[in-house]
Order: structure tokens, then C-alpha cells, then sequence
């Protein structure tokens, strides 16, 4: 009875419609190991997947047990898609995005310059047919995918200097990755792969000139505004960042259904869990790091619109030389364009007006 409690509150806060079954007493005792993008200090997003782990251990009163492992602990953070394939780990939790390299549909699964908030990106997902064509590509790689949680909006990162126009961004050594990468690179930046944990020592000997990660809560965890202090908005290149759980279908065809059934859920419940969480620590950790020293600062126009403009002309030109990634194009891009038609009608209005009346009394 427990369980069936269990189940259904996970499913009413994560993914709906999925059977609330009973584990039977005789279901076996399975052990699997999950590798997380994350180091542990990035507490959100490890975290996320150990709340998922936490919730399939005790809807099957142990019998299911995750284990979870930090970024390097078994693989790099780059190295969990290929373990996952492979079956060196059952699981993996991480963005999609750092594996455009080996097919640059991927950009999808997690965010595109200019592209979906994280409520346009999880509709799209669930019911815009993203996540049936995402699993499209996954399938080419012996992984079953399912959202697992987003950051929401990020920010525009840490800037040793200060950004006054897109002269600005030439020469510009930056940490980003993804697609944004190749816009910055269009722009005349210099991207740089730097993993988390190696962004402050390259930014405190100058080996870089700007970092983005993800948005306060992390950043001051990571201690950039020591280094760096001034800050941009918008993060034009991940108004969203959607990170995945992966599962070797193999292991997941090999599951009892009331395991497949269980772990479904929880994966949908910690996603929630990641975005929630980020939306309660972004405010209060951005106020400290003002507090701190940091200078917020606005992109200036020209370097928005010459991100938009490149951004565009980067996603027609790959969809021109390759169907997958055109064929997600478009669906993507008409459901954007219906997401901008909406929003502005309640969602921007709406905030728009009660954030200029909140500074008037602040």
C-alpha cells in the first residue's frame, strides 16, 4: 500500500498517465550505477539524479538500488553517452548538448541559442513530439532518453572585461559549448571545452577571458565572481538547458514493468525537482553575489542581434546538408513560433508588469 502511495504522488508530480503498480515480494534484487555530468559540489544537479535513485530504492524497498557517481569518479563528464551505449554504466544523467560533436541532433535534447524557455522546451518534449523524435536518435545509439529536470534560463557568464559592443566579442577567449560555440565563433569569439571543475584556474591565469556555466546558484559555488566580476544577461545561447536520463535499453528491456514503471516516474519527479530547486536558489544566490562585488550587466543590442541573426543562419545551413537534424528543425521551430505567439499574451505581460511594480516599492 505504501508503494501504491508512493507511485501515485510521483506520478502526479512528474510524469502522468503511468500505472501505479505494486512491486511484488518475489521482484528481483537489481543493482545498476548511474554516471552524473556533475561534480557532487554542483549539489542541483547531482542531485537530481540521487533523488531519483532515493525514489526507486524506496518504492521497491531496496530492491532497486542506483547507485550514483559524480563527474570522473567512473567516466568523464564527455564520456557518458559511449558508457551508457556500451552498458559500462546502466544509466547516465547529463546534457546532451556536450555530445554534438558525434551528432549534432543532440542539440535538442538540451537547448539551441535563441530557443524554448524551460516550460516551451518540456511541452515540446511531451507534447509537441519532441521526445518521440529526440528517442529517434537515441535509438542509433542503444539509449533510452527521458527528461531529467532543466535549469531554466541561464545566464550570459562571467566576463573579465567589460562587453560595450559586438567589437567586443572578437578575439574574445570564451568557456562555452554546444551550438552556442559555433555562434560565438561566427561572432569572432574563441570558444574553449573546458569542463566545470577547470573553469576558475583558467579564468584566474587569464587563459581564458569569459566563462558561462549556468546561473547563480552555481556560479557562486564555483567562485567566478572572484575572478571575473562582471556579469551578463541574457544567456542568449540556453534559455533553457534540459538534461537527460539515459538507460542502456538493453538493461531496459530487462527490467520487471512494474520497475520500468517505477523508475519512469522517478525520473519524472527529480526532473521537476531540478528546475523548482533552481527557481528558489537563483534570486537569493544572485543578491549575494552582488553583494559580493559582482557587476550585472546587459549584452548590448548589437551583440543580441547579431547572435540571433547567426544563430538562424547556423541552423538552416545544418539542416540543409542533414535530414535528421532538419527533420527536428522544423517541428521544433513551428512550435517555437506558436510558443512566441502565446507568450507574450500572458506570460511576458504578466511578469513583465509586476516585475516594474516590484522595483517601484524595492
Amino acid at each position: 500500500m505504501k508503494r501504491r502511495k508512493f507511485l501515485t504522488a510521483a506520478i502526479g508530480g512528474g510524469v502522468a498517465g503511468l500505472a501505479a503498480p505494486a512491486v511484488a515480494t518475489s521482484s528481483p534484487t537489481i543493482r545498476w550505477r548511474l554516471g552524473s555530468n556533475a561534480p557532487q559540489s554542483l549539489d542541483t544537479i547531482y542531485g537530481t539524479a540521487k533523488i531519483m535513485a532515493g525514489l526507486v530504492d524506496r518504492a521497491t524497498n531496496g530492491q532497486f538500488k542506483i547507485e550514483v557517481f559524480a563527474e570522473g569518479e567512473i567516466v568523464p563528464a564527455g564520456g557518458i553517452l559511449d558508457a551508457v551505449q556500451n552498458a559500462t554504466l546502466e544509466m547516465g544523467h547529463t546534457a546532451s548538448t556536450f555530445y554534438i560533436g558525434k551528432d549534432v541532433r543532440l542539440a535538442f535534447d538540451t537547448a539551441l541559442p535563441f530557443g524554448l524557455t524551460a516550460r516551451q522546451q518540456i511541452a515540446w518534449m511531451y507534447y509537441g513530439g519532441g521526445q518521440a523524435l529526440m528517442q529517434e536518435v537515441f535509438d542509433d545509439y542503444n539509449i533510452r532518453v527521458a527528461p531529467g529536470g532543466n535549469s531554466g534560463a541561464q545566464m550570459g557568464g562571467w566576463f573579465r572585461k567589460e562587453v560595450a559592443s559586438l567589437d567586443d566579442i572578437k578575439g574574445l577567449k570564451m568557456r562555452i559549448g554546444g551550438l552556442s560555440s559555433q555562434v560565438l565563433a561566427r561572432l569572432g569569439a574563441i570558444p574553449q571545452q573546458i569542463p566545470p571543475g577547470e573553469i576558475y584556474p583558467a579564468l584566474e591565469k587569464g587563459a581564458i577571458d569569459a566563462a558561462e556555466w549556468i546561473g547563480p546558484h552555481d556560479d557562486e559555488k564555483l567562485g567566478l565572481y572572484k575572478v571575473a566580476k562582471y556579469y551578463y544577461y541574457p544567456g542568449f545561447w540556453e534559455g533553457n538547458t534540459q538534461t537527460s536520463f539515459y538507460i542502456n535499453k538493453d538493461k531496459w528491456a530487462s527490467l520487471p514493468a512494474e520497475y520500468q514503471a517505477i523508475l519512469e516516474s522517478a525520473m519524472g519527479h527529480a526532473g521537476q525537482t531540478m528546475t523548482a530547486k533552481y527557481d528558489a536558489d537563483n534570486p537569493l544566490a544572485l543578491r549575494r553575489l552582488l553583494q559580493s562585488g559582482a557587476v550585472l550587466k546587459a549584452f548590448p543590442r548589437d551583440v543580441l542581434e547579431a547572435g540571433y541573426k547567426t544563430a538562424f543562419e547556423l541552423y538552416d545551413e545544418i539542416a540543409e546538408k542533414n535530414p535528421g537534424f532538419k527533420k527536428i528543425y522544423e517541428s521544433w521551430r513551428e512550435f517555437r513560433s506558436n510558443a512566441l505567439f502565446w507568450w507574450p499574451v500572458a506570460e511576458l505581460s504578466f511578469e513583465g508588469f509586476s516585475a516594474s511594480e516590484a522595483r517601484k516599492k524595492s
